[in-house]
């Protein structure tokens, strides 16, 4: 079973932390202010008790013993403890708790024949007033203490945290491809810290895979280039041998592996991020429809909403061209397709796309499942996905029919949906693709 996770941002983990700390560290603090002014307070009435017994004892002594100034000769209220000290010829005090009020404060001493002239009081409420101020003043600034403590922490993680934000946004940039943008650059910042350190690793990573991924597209693009000549060639010594079933089946496997190369060309240069588009103005499904009767007559075009898009017609042909292969050669009929104002949508009636595909997107060299790919190398709807991001475009993929649900005939099948930008891509091919609106979600 799996246990739910609770996410918070790292603002308010240091500012808990702060704050936590505060305040225990005020707690413990205000507990030893407390207890030692309250040993103090204590012992110091203990020591004026003992002054004013003296006095009275004095006076005891020096006035035919008489009995004064609120002491009492043999008190029978005097604590046992205390009256045993005093009679062993000391001079003691104590202070005796009770459950509740303030504290009694003792004095005895004695005063010869067995008797004890002692002294009783309680702690004074002035002192208790002191001791009351005390326990507020430590209260308020314990308080202040945790406000402040919290406020330092919402500060100090809040600068942390949007270091931590702008990092992440610039690294979900390069995700994207936009390669140029450095994660240190972005954080910015004159202190240096562990972000730092981070936004300097993944600069570092990025830059290597960059290199590794160039270098890999430069190869492809190279092998592709030197196989074009000999497969030309083989190409041409095909056609010039004599008719027959042999000679059919090498033309057909030549003009599958001349495809092949040109396809990987196109891939690698997609990759490299230099095309751009040549923009038109054009009636999108009138375009559509007279692409699409080329393609394949058969194929039902319907144009719910006409649209003027300014696109790369070369370009939206390439993709057209291959959605309705890739639903001819791995759907069902009958092919459908959809045009709704920027929206085209190319369905067939076969078995869907493989989950693969809708979970990853198009990838090269894999065309999936072996009811959906009979023929092919995968490169079909990854030029597709490629020519609509030149276009500024976005190409996605569903089926018709709800996940593990059995396929019948006419009820399933693959929906491939162009979404065309309100505004022309820029000359930098970099046009940010606005995502479609929740009823277009829905369609």
């Amino acid at each position: 079973m799996r246990r739910p996770a609770l996410r918070t941002g790292v603002r308010w983990k240091i500012s808990i932390a702060i704050t936590a700390v505060g305040a225990l560290t005020v707690m413990a603090l205000s507990l030893v202010v407390h207890n030692a002014a309250r040993v103090s307070m204590l012992d110091n009435a203990r020591e004026v008790q003992m002054e004013r017994l003296n006095f009275a004892q004095n006076y005891y002594e020096t006035s035919n013993k008489r009995v004064r100034f609120g002491t009492k000769l043999n008190d029978p209220a005097l604590p046992p403890a205390l009256k045993s000290k005093a009679l062993q010829g000391r001079k003691v005090s104590s202070v005796q708790e009770r459950g509740s009020g303030p504290p009694d404060i003792w004095a005895a001493v004695p005063v010869g024949n067995g008797d004890v002239l002692s002294l009783h009081s309680t702690f004074t409420d002035r002192s208790s007033n002191v001791m009351a101020d005390l326990d507020r003043a430590l209260v308020i600034g314990s308080v202040a203490v945790v406000f402040g403590g919290c406020a330092l922490g919402i500060l100090i993680g809040g600068q942390i945290s949007r270091r931590l934000r702008k990092a992440a946004d610039a690294a979900g940039k390069v995700a994207e491809g936009n390669t140029e943008v450095r994660v240190r650059d972005a954080i910015g910042g004159v202190v240096r810290d562990e972000t730092d350190e981070l936004a300097r690793a993944v600069d570092a990573l990025t830059d290597a895979l960059q290199e590794r991924i160039e270098a890999e597209r430069r190869v492809t693009a190279d092998i592709a280039h030197e196989l074009r000549t000999p497969v030309t060639g083989l190409l041409t010594a095909a056609e010039l041998l004599p008719p027959g079933r042999p000679t059919e089946l090498v033309r057909n496997r030549a003009q599958a592996m001349r495809t092949l190369v040109e396809d990987v060309l196109e891939v690698a240069r997609l990759d490299s991020a230099s095309e751009r588009a040549e923009l038109q103005d054009i009636a999108l499904g009138e375009f559509v429809s007279r692409r699409v009767a080329v393609f394949d007559p058969e194929v039902k075009v319907r144009v719910v909403h006409e649209s003027w898009v300014s696109t790369d017609p070369r370009r939206l042909e390439r993709i057209l061209g291959n959605l309705l292969g890739n639903a001819a050669k791995h759907g069902e009929g009958p092919v459908e397709v959809t045009v709704e104002g920027r929206v085209v949508r190319v369905r067939d009636h076969g078995s869907g796309f493989p989950e693969a595909l809708l979970r990853e997107g198009p990838s090269r060299f894999r065309t999936g499942s072996s009811d959906r790919a009979g023929n092919g190398h995968g490169l079909g709807l990854t030029i597709a996905a490629g020519q609509a991001k030149v276009l500024g475009a976005r190409l996605t993929f569903r089926n018709v029919a709800p996940e593990g649900a059995p396929h019948a005939p006419g009820t399933g099948g693959a929906i491939a949906v162009l979404w065309l930008p309100e505004h022309a891509p820029t000359n930098t091919g970099s046009f940010p693709v606005q995502p479609p609106t929740k009823d277009a979600r829905q369609v």
